[in-house]
């Protein structure tokens, strides 16, 4: 098992790419932390796997809410290996009539949220003495622009803050890097007009969306010690869409 007797705290890991991700980190032999705003349906999805994860509610985009979920981990597992900032919100805004408060609540959750994630996991992290791995969820479109201006300067400013605490914290053994998914099968995408989707799946070579599960594996590696000298890096998981 590549991950056993870790410690994992997953964001937006209700659905999607957060909820396989916790699954797959648990058939790895890890313990997770799983985190959403509805922490009922949340502990209801999860229900299947026991006392090997801890279902909390918490707000991403709120320092607070953040730092009361690092301190519930703590005191539950004892400390933090691996965290995976892969909370995320979109809006489908054009961009002469992108209001204020939508913009905010992009940029906010997906790149703001990732920032405090980082902060307190990080801090954790060094305080435990434990060289972690950090996993934050970028998009293709922060490569492409193929998207609304608030979500691909969100996702293209993680990486670039993915480069720079990468650098910070690789004094203290912590590895930092960027997973960057293509159009992939989640709930999120359902909302998007078929023949957007379909124009978009144009542009990807390989001639399907991914799956979570393709996302989950690669989380994996980047978790685990098979990526022990890789950090600061973006990762695509794209089909072919477009390179880094």
């Amino acid at each position: 098992m590549k991950l056993l007797n870790k410690v994992a705290f997953v964001t937006g890991a209700g659905q999607g790419m957060g909820q396989a991700i916790v699954r797959g980190f648990i058939a790895e032999g890890a313990k997770v932390v799983a985190v959403d705003l509805n922490q009922a349906a949340l502990a209801e999805s999860l229900a299947d796997l026991g006392d090997k994860v801890l279902a909390l509610a918490c707000n991403v985009g709120d320092g607070a809410s953040v730092a009361d979920a690092m301190g519930q981990a703590e005191q539950h597992f004892g400390g933090l290996d691996i965290l995976v900032n892969n909370a995320g919100v979109g809006a489908l805004d054009s961009f002469l009539e992108t209001p204020d408060e939508s913009w905010e609540r992009v940029i906010g959750v997906n790149l703001g949220g990732t920032f405090l994630c980082c902060r307190e996991g990080a801090k954790l992290m060094v305080k435990g003495g434990r060289k972690g791995a950090i996993i934050n969820l970028s998009s293709t479109a922060a490569l492409t622009g193929d998207g609304p201006s608030h979500y691909c300067a969100s996702k293209a400013g993680v990486m670039g803050l993915t480069r720079s605490i990468a650098r910070e914290l690789a004094a203290s053994g912590i590895r930092v890097n960027t997973l960057v998914p293509g159009p992939t099968n989640t709930p999120m995408m359902s909302g998007i007009p078929d023949d957007y989707m379909q124009a978009l799946l144009k542009n990807v070579p390989l001639g399907r969306m991914c799956e979570t599960d393709e996302i989950a594996r690669v989380a994996v590696f980047l978790a685990s010690e098979d990526a022990s000298f890789m950090t600061g890096q973006n990762i695509a998981v794209n089909g072919g869409m477009a390179f880094i």
